[in-house]
């Protein structure tokens, strides 16, 4: 054989038979996730009479939320109950909150996340402490297309040391981003020196005024990032300075005007939102933190005292802020596509959200907190029937609302169940922030502020 037909020879399709099988109807839809838009997923297919699994890695319902049950929502209790859910619990008595208050992350896992999670449509398809590790085609990879479509979905799970498959006609990722926070470098990226400051920093929200407060009275504490996470950071520890006056706050922040991190402040819509603005403003102006502009940070090193040192440049200038005895970490959180690796899925390279949605939210773009309302028809993946929902399908844009992931898998249980009327027609009623702007030199599409509702 010649070297020709050796290497044409590879080339040619395999012949492997590949089976012309078609997807068990009876199999079920399964949902990754048990947080609030998980939980709506469930609630919406249930009232379609579709079969479901709901698969969660924590010990109950809302875990992720409950790592911040202390900080109170900015929106309240009308924007957090997804209607099908609501319509299930009425069955079983439920005590529907005070629509026009605003609960507590415990409230909202408490009150509604757990008492929903207990009713029976629910109780007899979740399954608790349980990490999906993988989820691929069954038995073929990533690479086979013929009959693609017509195989199920294989999950591969962890529960208490044994793995297990689970086959499923339809996929909903509703696992979020919350827990997989991005770094202090402003690179984006993960030093081995930062990993090893755990015993320093914390990333998210710890309760500084509850059970944190002996790490935090009387330390000199930076908090690095510009979002309605690092700001409720602030507004707590000014509390506990009033009371215990030797601790020191800093404010790091990427950006060169601090008012552009106050949002609309007085002109959101949702008060609470903008109140938050109005009182680190506040705070601010009276000296009661000092805030490091422009500060794109390089490296926290740790000191011989067990403190730190934030390295990094002010407009080009080398610059470090210490001793830092605290660091809280606020500056946003990523998806992990690990686990759907040997999926086909369509992410933007730059805000790694759901494709279709990246230019709605990309805040290169835009600045608004307010997304035109969109549904299955934006989310479908390449892979049929794989759908990434919630905070999860905004990738690292911070501008998610709950009420925007209830929206989301109401359509696509809808679609599903083969309702496609129900599934088009999307409506959507947000809050402004009070805050938009509009980058004209980037937007890369024939989309004018004046067609894309985020911008009224």
């Amino acid at each position: 054989m010649s070297e020709f037909n050796i290497l044409s020879s590879c080339c040619q399709p395999s012949d492997e038979t590949q089976e012309n099988t078609t997807i068990d109807k009876e199999l079920p839809i399964a949902i990754v996730g048990a947080g609030p838009v998980g939980l709506a997923a469930a609630a919406h297919l249930i009232q379609y009479k579709q079969k479901v699994i709901l698969l969660e890695a924590g010990t109950e319902v809302g875990a992720n939320i409950l790592t911040w049950k202390h900080i109170r929502l900015f929106s309240q209790w009308k924007y957090n109950i997804d209607k099908a859910a609501s319509s299930l619990l009425k069955k079983y008595k439920w005590e529907k909150p005070n629509l026009e208050e605003i609960p507590t992350g415990k409230e909202l896992v408490e009150n509604y996340l757990i008492p929903f999670s207990k009713i029976p449509e629910i109780q007899e398809v979740i399954t608790l402490n349980t990490k999906v590790i993988s989820i691929a085609k069954k038995n073929i990879d990533k690479m086979k297309t013929a009959n693609r479509e017509n195989v199920p979905f294989v999950i591969y799970t962890e529960h208490e040391g044994t793995i297990q498959a689970i086959e499923a006609r339809a996929i909903i990722d509703a696992t979020g981003t919350w827990g997989n926070p991005n770094p202090a470098n402003s690179s984006g990226v993960w030093l081995e020196s930062e990993k090893h400051l755990k015993e320093n920093i914390v990333y998210g929200l710890p309760d500084i005024l509850g059970e944190s407060i002996s790490r935090y009275k009387n330390k000199k504490v930076a908090v690095i990032g510009s979002g309605h996470s690092a700001i409720n950071a602030l507004l707590e520890l000014g509390i506990l300075k009033e009371k215990n006056p030797a601790t020191e706050i800093l404010w790091v922040i990427r950006k060169e005007h601090v008012e552009d991190a106050y949002g609309g402040e007085e002109k959101d819509a949702l008060k609470a939102r903008g109140l938050l603005g109005t009182k680190i403003h506040e705070m601010v102006d009276k000296g009661i933190i000092q805030v490091y502009t422009s500060f794109k940070i390089e490296q926290l090193k740790k000191n011989n005292t067990s403190t730190i040192t934030i390295i990094g440049e002010i407009k080009g200038v080398k610059s470090e802020i210490e001793p830092i005895e605290e660091v809280i970490v606020n500056t946003g959180n990523r998806p992990n596509y690990s686990f759907l690796s040997e999926l086909r899925t369509k992410v933007d390279f730059a805000t790694e959200s759901v494709e279709e949605l990246s230019s709605l939210i990309d805040p290169n773009l835009h600045s608004c907190g307010t997304v035109r309302p969109h549904g299955e028809k934006v989310l479908r993946q390449p892979e049929k029937n794989l759908y990434v929902v919630g905070s999860k399908s905004y990738g690292r844009a911070p501008t998610f609302l709950m009420a925007t992931g209830y929206e989301q898998v109401r359509s696509i249980a809808a679609y599903i169940a083969g309702d496609i009327e129900a599934a088009e027609k999307v409506e959507l009623d947000l809050p402004e922030t009070g805050v938009c702007s509009v980058n004209f030199s980037n937007i890369k599409s024939d989309r004018s502020c004046e067609t894309d509702s985020c911008c009224s």
